[in-house]
């Protein structure tokens, strides 16, 4: 199955929010939230749990990385949970104490709210991206318990970017990749999300495919189950190497310039894909790197 709205997935698995910018949440002894999405969806995520856990709090919010539209509503989350532990990689405690990175995430969450798409706009928060600070650095490979026979892993799938961590939870065959799995959009067209290195993308992609997840999340849109995962697997994989060779293509075609490279990319990925998409301006400094990314020896 492949699951594209809010609402249960299976017991205690949860989309919240909204399908195209999401957060996930397993509920359970300990119950954990991943990702925290934009700034102006704050409130909906904050109420969201809330209908789910009632009077509890999560225990964790784990990021898997720390891209504009993965932390945007972690502080907004802390403060409704103020005994939640936002839990992340040591690169992306990092990254979170750059003013650079601050000055961007905010920016970048301004201009996605112009295409937040299916909620009502009353909801919206209307306020600035503030940073929270990850108050737990889960090492790569280290497992965190949930539970009685509950754990959750965290694998380092670098690509997308160099702090992304993905969550594993083998007693409930849950994988949550975001990213690093690729993301298939509603126009049928998977993206490979190659940012920071191509090599390391894909290696990443073949070991999450290894791990024989029965649930895997995408960073937006849609959650696969069952025998769909393993077929999103292989069309991803098969999309990444496609990705690759049709970069050299244009590059050679083009004479190696970038700019024109990038609007011919664009005029196959991001122009024909329905609302909501990414904002633009964010799209082109990732299609820029993904580039770079695929070109890079």
């Amino acid at each position: 199955m492949i699951f594209d709205r809010t609402g249960r997935v299976s017991d205690g698995f949860y989309v919240l929010g909204s399908p195209a910018v999401p957060v996930y949440l397993l509920d359970g002894p300990s119950p954990v939230i991943f990702d925290a999405g934009l700034t102006c969806l704050g409130d909906v995520y904050v109420e969201a749990v809330r209908e789910v856990l009632g009077k509890r709090s999560p225990a964790l919010l784990c990021l898997t990385h720390v891209h504009f539209d993965h932390c945007g509503a972690a502080s907004r989350l802390k403060r409704a949970f103020p005994g939640m532990q936002v839990a992340g990689s040591e690169r992306s405690r990092q990254i979170l104490q750059r003013p650079n990175a601050i000055r961007l995430i905010r920016e970048l969450n301004r201009n996605a709210a112009d295409a937040v798409y299916g909620i009502d706009p009353a909801l919206l928060v209307d306020e600035p991206f503030q940073p929270c600070e990850i108050d737990r650095v889960i090492e790569p490979g280290g497992t965190v318990p949930l539970g009685p026979g509950l754990g959750l892993r965290a694998l380092h799938t670098p690509g997308h970017t160099w702090d992304f961590l993905s969550f594993h939870v083998p007693e409930r065959a849950l994988l949550v990749a975001s990213e690093a799995a690729g993301v298939l959009h509603p126009n049928d067209y998977v993206v490979c999300e190659c940012l920071v290195s191509f090599e390391a993308y894909l290696t990443s992609l073949r070991r999450l495919a290894g791990l024989g997840a029965e649930i895997l999340c995408q960073a937006h849109h849609y959650v696969f189950t069952g025998p769909d995962v393993e077929a999103f697997f292989r069309r991803s994989t098969r999309m990444t190497l496609e990705f690759h060779a049709l970069v050299e293509r244009i590059w050679e075609e083009t004479g190696g310039d970038l700019q024109e490279t990038v609007e011919r990319v664009k005029t196959l990925e991001y122009d024909p894909m329905p609302a909501p998409r990414q904002p633009e301006a964010a799209y082109r400094l990732n299609l820029e790197a993904r580039i770079r990314s695929a070109r890079r020896p």
